[in-house]
């Protein structure tokens, strides 16, 4: 290895080191952003889902889940913690809360298209196990027979 190489490589070791030096609450509070939603968006590494990463005691975690457990207390065995933002970002305790796997994903269940139409009965369209909205669907039928009038 180079000279140039292995000063560049101590000098990044020697940061993160300096950052794990950094107490966990620290840590927390100064990698994020507050957002106007009162979020605190994580800014340091994301996983490809979204979620945040933190390293803890040479451990990778959700950052979510160590947020949690420095500012309320330990997740209860058999718990998962729920972004009740719905931002997978969000490290604000405040935000946070445990709940069973199943109340989970009932939770992330949106109750509104994209185009905020109501997933209800009167409006919900199934087709191999996905939910569709009636209504943009009729919009879009709609638009499409415009366009093959107007051509």
């Amino acid at each position: 290895m180079t000279r140039n190489r292995m000063s560049a490589k101590k000098a990044s070791e020697a940061a993160a080191a300096k950052l794990l030096a950094i107490p966990v609450e620290d840590r927390l509070r100064d990698s994020s952003r507050v957002t106007d939603a009162g979020c605190w968006e994580w800014t340091r590494y994301r996983y490809s889902n979204g979620y945040a990463a933190l390293s803890v005691n040479g451990k990778q975690r959700l950052a979510h889940r160590v947020a949690y457990e420095t500012f309320v207390a330990p997740i209860p065995e058999g718990l998962t913690i729920d972004h009740l933002c719905r931002n997978r970002a969000c490290v604000n305790p405040g935000h946070l809360e445990p709940v069973t796997s199943g109340e989970n994903t009932r939770r992330a269940m949106r109750s509104h298209c994209v185009n905020g139409h109501p997933f209800n009965e009167e409006n919900t369209w199934m087709h191999k196990g996905k939910r569709y909205c009636r209504e943009c669907r009729r919009r879009r039928n709609r638009e499409q027979q415009r366009k093959k009038h107007d051509a």
